[in-house]
Protein backbone atom coordinates (compact mmCIF):
# COMPACT_ATOMS: atom_id res chain seq x y z
CA UNK A 1 0.00 0.00 0.00
CA UNK A 2 1.33 3.67 -1.07
CA UNK A 3 1.50 5.79 1.36
CA UNK A 4 -0.35 9.44 1.08
CA UNK A 5 3.34 10.88 0.05
CA UNK A 6 4.47 8.04 -2.28
CA UNK A 7 1.32 8.56 -3.77
CA UNK A 8 0.99 12.31 -4.59
CA UNK A 9 4.65 12.01 -5.93
CA UNK A 10 3.45 9.55 -8.66
CA UNK A 11 0.65 11.35 -9.72
CA UNK A 12 2.43 15.14 -9.46
CA UNK A 13 4.02 16.64 -12.80
CA UNK A 14 7.28 15.99 -13.72
CA UNK A 15 9.05 19.34 -13.98
CA UNK A 16 9.70 20.85 -17.24
CA UNK A 17 12.71 20.96 -18.88
CA UNK A 18 12.27 23.05 -20.89
CA UNK A 19 13.48 26.55 -18.82
CA UNK A 20 16.70 24.67 -18.34
CA UNK A 21 16.77 24.13 -22.62
CA UNK A 22 16.31 27.51 -22.92
CA UNK A 23 18.70 28.68 -20.08
CA UNK A 24 21.22 26.49 -22.22
CA UNK A 25 20.51 27.61 -25.33
CA UNK A 26 20.98 31.29 -24.05
CA UNK A 27 23.98 30.66 -22.45
CA UNK A 28 25.44 28.88 -25.16
CA UNK A 29 24.42 32.00 -28.14
CA UNK A 30 25.95 34.14 -25.30
CA UNK A 31 29.24 32.28 -24.95
CA UNK A 32 29.49 32.18 -29.18
CA UNK A 33 29.12 36.25 -29.14
CA UNK A 34 31.35 36.54 -26.11
CA UNK A 35 33.77 34.44 -28.27
CA UNK A 36 33.63 36.52 -31.05
CA UNK A 37 34.29 39.82 -28.91
CA UNK A 38 37.17 38.43 -27.47
CA UNK A 39 38.98 36.86 -30.63
CA UNK A 40 38.61 40.54 -32.20
CA UNK A 41 39.39 42.79 -29.87
CA UNK A 42 37.03 44.66 -27.38
CA UNK A 43 38.33 47.98 -27.27
CA UNK A 44 38.20 48.13 -31.08
CA UNK A 45 34.91 47.47 -31.36
CA UNK A 46 34.17 49.38 -28.75
CA UNK A 47 35.60 52.33 -30.43
CA UNK A 48 34.00 51.66 -33.79
CA UNK A 49 31.30 51.62 -32.11
CA UNK A 50 31.58 55.27 -30.46
CA UNK A 51 31.73 56.22 -33.97
CA UNK A 52 28.32 55.71 -34.55
CA UNK A 53 26.97 57.53 -31.98
CA UNK A 54 23.79 59.29 -31.09
CA UNK A 55 23.15 58.50 -34.84
CA UNK A 56 22.57 55.18 -34.32
CA UNK A 57 19.03 55.06 -33.47
CA UNK A 58 18.35 56.10 -36.88
CA UNK A 59 18.45 52.36 -37.96
CA UNK A 60 15.49 51.28 -35.59
CA UNK A 61 13.73 53.79 -38.02
CA UNK A 62 15.37 52.02 -41.35
CA UNK A 63 13.91 48.56 -40.03
CA UNK A 64 10.63 49.99 -39.61
CA UNK A 65 10.66 49.41 -43.53
CA UNK A 66 11.17 45.67 -42.64
CA UNK A 67 8.62 45.58 -40.35
CA UNK A 68 5.85 47.05 -42.08
CA UNK A 69 6.44 45.15 -45.73
CA UNK A 70 6.78 41.96 -43.45
CA UNK A 71 3.37 42.87 -42.14
CA UNK A 72 1.83 43.57 -45.89
CA UNK A 73 3.08 40.09 -47.12
CA UNK A 74 1.03 38.43 -44.41
CA UNK A 75 -1.90 40.82 -44.82
CA UNK A 76 -1.72 40.23 -48.23
CA UNK A 77 -3.04 36.70 -47.75
CA UNK A 78 -6.59 37.61 -46.01
CA UNK A 79 -9.54 38.96 -47.75
CA UNK A 80 -10.93 42.18 -46.88
CA UNK A 81 -13.59 40.51 -44.85
CA UNK A 82 -11.34 38.50 -42.99
CA UNK A 83 -8.70 41.52 -41.92
CA UNK A 84 -8.12 42.90 -38.65
CA UNK A 85 -7.05 46.30 -38.45
CA UNK A 86 -3.22 47.33 -40.08
CA UNK A 87 -2.37 48.40 -36.77
CA UNK A 88 -3.28 45.23 -34.99
CA UNK A 89 -1.58 43.24 -37.57
CA UNK A 90 1.60 45.27 -37.14
CA UNK A 91 1.68 45.15 -33.23
CA UNK A 92 1.03 41.28 -33.56
CA UNK A 93 3.98 41.34 -35.78
CA UNK A 94 6.29 43.01 -33.70
CA UNK A 95 5.41 41.30 -30.65
CA UNK A 96 6.06 37.55 -32.52
CA UNK A 97 9.13 39.04 -33.73
CA UNK A 98 10.32 40.19 -30.50
CA UNK A 99 9.63 36.49 -28.82
CA UNK A 100 11.20 35.11 -31.71
CA UNK A 101 14.20 36.97 -30.57
CA UNK A 102 14.60 37.11 -27.26
CA UNK A 103 12.90 34.21 -25.88
CA UNK A 104 14.45 30.39 -26.44
CA UNK A 105 11.42 29.70 -28.26
CA UNK A 106 13.27 27.34 -31.46
CA UNK A 107 12.24 31.50 -33.27
CA UNK A 108 8.65 29.82 -34.26
CA UNK A 109 6.91 30.64 -30.93
CA UNK A 110 6.74 34.06 -31.88
CA UNK A 111 4.42 33.08 -35.32
CA UNK A 112 2.37 31.16 -32.77
CA UNK A 113 1.80 34.63 -30.29
CA UNK A 114 0.71 36.51 -33.50
CA UNK A 115 -1.76 34.24 -34.62
CA UNK A 116 -3.32 34.36 -31.03
CA UNK A 117 -2.89 37.98 -31.09
CA UNK A 118 -4.92 37.85 -34.79
CA UNK A 119 -7.70 35.53 -33.73
CA UNK A 120 -7.98 38.31 -30.19
CA UNK A 121 -8.21 40.66 -32.74
CA UNK A 122 -11.58 39.31 -34.80
CA UNK A 123 -10.17 36.96 -37.15
CA UNK A 124 -11.54 33.38 -37.10
CA UNK A 125 -8.88 31.22 -35.73
CA UNK A 126 -8.12 28.89 -38.27
CA UNK A 127 -8.00 32.00 -40.68
CA UNK A 128 -5.34 33.86 -38.35
CA UNK A 129 -3.49 30.08 -38.06
CA UNK A 130 -3.21 29.35 -41.67
CA UNK A 131 -2.20 33.03 -42.55
CA UNK A 132 0.87 32.89 -40.24
CA UNK A 133 1.63 28.74 -41.46
CA UNK A 134 1.43 30.01 -45.33
CA UNK A 135 3.33 33.67 -44.47
CA UNK A 136 6.04 31.31 -42.56
CA UNK A 137 6.66 29.24 -45.41
CA UNK A 138 6.85 32.32 -47.76
CA UNK A 139 9.01 33.63 -45.48
CA UNK A 140 11.52 30.53 -45.83
CA UNK A 141 10.72 30.35 -49.93
CA UNK A 142 11.72 34.24 -49.78
CA UNK A 143 15.39 34.23 -48.02
CA UNK A 144 15.54 31.02 -49.95
CA UNK A 145 15.82 33.38 -52.79
CA UNK A 146 17.14 36.10 -51.33
CA UNK A 147 20.53 33.90 -50.10
CA UNK A 148 20.78 32.83 -53.66
CA UNK A 149 20.73 36.77 -54.48
CA UNK A 150 23.36 37.45 -52.12
CA UNK A 151 25.85 34.25 -52.81
CA UNK A 152 25.29 35.06 -56.79
CA UNK A 153 26.49 39.08 -55.73
CA UNK A 154 29.55 37.33 -53.71
CA UNK A 155 30.81 35.53 -56.77
CA UNK A 156 30.30 38.52 -59.10
CA UNK A 157 32.79 40.46 -56.21
CA UNK A 158 34.97 37.92 -55.33
CA UNK A 159 34.40 34.92 -58.29
CA UNK A 160 34.01 31.33 -57.76
CA UNK A 161 34.74 28.97 -55.33
CA UNK A 162 34.26 25.12 -54.13
CA UNK A 163 32.65 26.14 -51.15
CA UNK A 164 29.97 28.39 -52.37
CA UNK A 165 29.12 25.26 -54.84
CA UNK A 166 28.79 23.25 -51.58
CA UNK A 167 26.45 26.07 -49.91
CA UNK A 168 24.48 26.37 -52.93
CA UNK A 169 23.96 22.52 -53.01
CA UNK A 170 22.59 22.69 -49.38
CA UNK A 171 20.56 25.54 -50.41
CA UNK A 172 18.95 23.16 -53.21
CA UNK A 173 18.55 20.91 -50.39
CA UNK A 174 16.56 23.25 -47.95
CA UNK A 175 14.37 23.85 -51.02
CA UNK A 176 13.36 20.32 -51.84
CA UNK A 177 12.90 20.57 -47.80
CA UNK A 178 10.14 23.80 -48.33
CA UNK A 179 8.53 22.27 -51.19
CA UNK A 180 7.70 19.31 -49.31
CA UNK A 181 6.46 20.93 -46.43
CA UNK A 182 4.34 22.67 -48.78
CA UNK A 183 3.38 19.42 -49.85
CA UNK A 184 2.23 17.74 -46.86
CA UNK A 185 0.48 21.30 -45.75
CA UNK A 186 -1.68 20.69 -49.25
CA UNK A 187 -2.39 16.67 -47.90
CA UNK A 188 -3.91 17.70 -44.28
CA UNK A 189 -0.83 17.95 -41.93
CA UNK A 190 -2.63 19.43 -38.86
CA UNK A 191 -5.91 17.19 -39.48
CA UNK A 192 -3.33 14.22 -39.47
CA UNK A 193 -1.10 15.10 -36.45
CA UNK A 194 -4.53 15.89 -34.51
CA UNK A 195 -5.87 12.19 -34.83
CA UNK A 196 -2.71 10.86 -34.38
CA UNK A 197 -2.81 12.97 -31.05
CA UNK A 198 -6.35 11.84 -29.97
CA UNK A 199 -5.28 8.02 -30.95
CA UNK A 200 -2.02 8.32 -28.54
CA UNK A 201 -3.92 10.54 -25.89
CA UNK A 202 -6.96 8.26 -26.18
CA UNK A 203 -9.20 11.25 -26.79
CA UNK A 204 -9.32 13.06 -23.21
CA UNK A 205 -8.71 16.90 -23.53
CA UNK A 206 -7.85 16.75 -27.52
CA UNK A 207 -11.35 15.62 -28.43
CA UNK A 208 -12.16 18.70 -30.25
CA UNK A 209 -9.09 19.84 -31.51
CA UNK A 210 -9.78 17.16 -35.09
CA UNK A 211 -12.95 19.50 -36.12
CA UNK A 212 -10.27 22.54 -35.30
CA UNK A 213 -6.69 20.82 -37.43
CA UNK A 214 -9.13 20.27 -40.47
CA UNK A 215 -10.69 23.62 -40.23
CA UNK A 216 -7.32 25.11 -40.37
CA UNK A 217 -5.89 22.82 -42.92
CA UNK A 218 -8.68 23.58 -45.50
CA UNK A 219 -7.71 27.67 -44.77
CA UNK A 220 -4.04 26.69 -45.44
CA UNK A 221 -5.28 25.27 -48.43
CA UNK A 222 -7.06 28.06 -49.74
CA UNK A 223 -4.08 30.36 -49.05
CA UNK A 224 -2.11 28.80 -51.50
CA UNK A 225 -4.96 28.70 -54.22
CA UNK A 226 -5.22 31.61 -54.01
CA UNK A 227 -2.32 32.58 -56.09
CA UNK A 228 -2.43 36.27 -56.70
CA UNK A 229 -2.74 37.07 -52.55
CA UNK A 230 0.71 34.25 -52.42
CA UNK A 231 2.20 36.28 -55.01
CA UNK A 232 1.61 39.18 -53.20
CA UNK A 233 2.82 38.10 -49.70
CA UNK A 234 5.92 36.36 -51.18
CA UNK A 235 6.73 39.59 -52.91
CA UNK A 236 6.63 41.65 -49.69
CA UNK A 237 8.62 39.14 -47.86
CA UNK A 238 11.09 39.29 -50.49
CA UNK A 239 11.32 43.33 -50.22
CA UNK A 240 11.50 42.98 -46.51
CA UNK A 241 14.68 40.85 -46.83
CA UNK A 242 16.43 43.35 -49.12
CA UNK A 243 15.57 45.82 -46.94
CA UNK A 244 17.24 44.53 -44.36
CA UNK A 245 20.37 44.92 -46.14
CA UNK A 246 19.60 48.80 -45.91
CA UNK A 247 20.08 48.25 -41.99
CA UNK A 248 23.41 46.76 -42.60
CA UNK A 249 24.34 50.04 -45.16
CA UNK A 250 23.53 52.18 -42.94
CA UNK A 251 25.23 50.84 -39.49
CA UNK A 252 28.29 50.85 -42.16
CA UNK A 253 28.13 54.80 -43.36
CA UNK A 254 27.43 55.58 -39.96
CA UNK A 255 30.97 54.37 -38.86
CA UNK A 256 32.70 55.92 -41.56
CA UNK A 257 33.24 53.26 -43.80
CA UNK A 258 30.23 53.34 -46.59
CA UNK A 259 29.60 49.96 -48.31
CA UNK A 260 28.08 49.69 -51.38
CA UNK A 261 24.40 47.63 -51.92
CA UNK A 262 25.96 44.79 -53.44
CA UNK A 263 28.24 44.09 -50.10
CA UNK A 264 25.34 45.21 -47.93
CA UNK A 265 23.09 42.55 -49.35
CA UNK A 266 25.86 39.70 -49.00
CA UNK A 267 26.19 40.32 -45.58
CA UNK A 268 22.71 40.61 -44.42
CA UNK A 269 21.46 37.12 -46.56
CA UNK A 270 24.30 35.18 -45.19
CA UNK A 271 23.74 36.58 -41.63
CA UNK A 272 20.49 35.33 -42.13
CA UNK A 273 20.88 32.16 -43.68
CA UNK A 274 23.98 31.20 -40.60
CA UNK A 275 20.98 32.62 -38.19
CA UNK A 276 18.33 30.44 -39.66
CA UNK A 277 20.52 27.12 -39.45
CA UNK A 278 20.99 28.17 -35.80
CA UNK A 279 17.74 28.47 -34.88
CA UNK A 280 17.72 26.90 -31.51
CA UNK A 281 19.94 29.76 -30.27
CA UNK A 282 17.32 32.43 -28.78
CA UNK A 283 17.27 35.29 -31.29
CA UNK A 284 20.05 33.31 -33.25
CA UNK A 285 22.72 35.28 -30.54
CA UNK A 286 25.99 34.12 -31.94
CA UNK A 287 25.01 32.71 -35.04
CA UNK A 288 24.03 35.36 -36.72
CA UNK A 289 27.26 37.62 -35.49
CA UNK A 290 29.09 35.31 -37.22
CA UNK A 291 27.91 34.62 -40.34
CA UNK A 292 28.02 38.42 -40.38
CA UNK A 293 31.98 38.58 -39.36
CA UNK A 294 32.35 35.65 -41.99
CA UNK A 295 30.60 36.97 -45.49
CA UNK A 296 32.53 40.40 -44.02
CA UNK A 297 35.91 38.92 -44.51
CA UNK A 298 34.99 37.28 -47.64
CA UNK A 299 33.73 40.62 -49.25
CA UNK A 300 37.31 42.13 -47.70
CA UNK A 301 35.92 44.23 -44.79
CA UNK A 302 37.59 43.53 -41.18
CA UNK A 303 36.06 41.17 -39.05
CA UNK A 304 36.32 43.96 -36.22
CA UNK A 305 34.16 46.54 -38.22
CA UNK A 306 31.80 43.80 -39.47
CA UNK A 307 31.37 42.65 -35.53
CA UNK A 308 30.64 46.15 -35.03
CA UNK A 309 27.57 46.12 -37.30
CA UNK A 310 26.55 43.13 -36.00
CA UNK A 311 26.45 44.08 -32.65
CA UNK A 312 24.88 47.48 -34.01
CA UNK A 313 22.00 45.21 -35.66
CA UNK A 314 21.45 43.38 -32.51
CA UNK A 315 21.11 46.30 -30.16
CA UNK A 316 18.37 47.39 -32.57
CA UNK A 317 16.88 44.00 -31.97
CA UNK A 318 16.92 44.55 -28.25
CA UNK A 319 15.38 48.13 -28.88
CA UNK A 320 12.65 46.66 -30.69
CA UNK A 321 12.08 43.43 -28.24
CA UNK A 322 11.98 44.48 -24.93
CA UNK A 323 9.24 47.07 -25.42
CA UNK A 324 7.60 43.99 -27.59
CA UNK A 325 7.76 41.76 -25.00
CA UNK A 326 5.99 44.57 -22.65
CA UNK A 327 3.22 45.32 -25.27
CA UNK A 328 2.65 41.61 -25.40
CA UNK A 329 2.32 41.35 -21.31
CA UNK A 330 0.00 44.11 -21.83
CA UNK A 331 -2.45 42.95 -24.73
CA UNK A 332 -2.76 39.77 -22.59
CA UNK A 333 -4.72 41.85 -19.90
CA UNK A 334 -8.55 40.32 -19.70
CA UNK A 335 -10.02 43.00 -22.45
CA UNK A 336 -7.65 44.14 -23.95
CA UNK A 337 -7.22 43.82 -28.16
CA UNK A 338 -4.05 44.30 -30.28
Amino acid sequence: MRSPGTEAAATSPRPSRRPLLGALAWLLGLGLLAGLVGAYGFDQIAAALALAGWSMPLIGVVYLGVLLADTLGWRALLQRFERAGFGSMVVARWVGSSVNGLLPAAQVGGDIVRAHLLARAGVRRPVAGASVVVDLTAGLATQLAFVLLGMGLLIGIRGGSEWLLRLGAGLGLLALVVLGFVLVQHRGLFLRFARLLKRVTRGGPWQGLVGGAGALDREVVARYRDRVRLSRCAGWRLIGWVWGSAEIWLAFWLLGHPIGAAEAMVLESLGQAVRSVGFVLPGGVGAQEGGIVAAGTLVGIGAELALAVALIKRARELAYGVPGLIAWSILELPGRRP
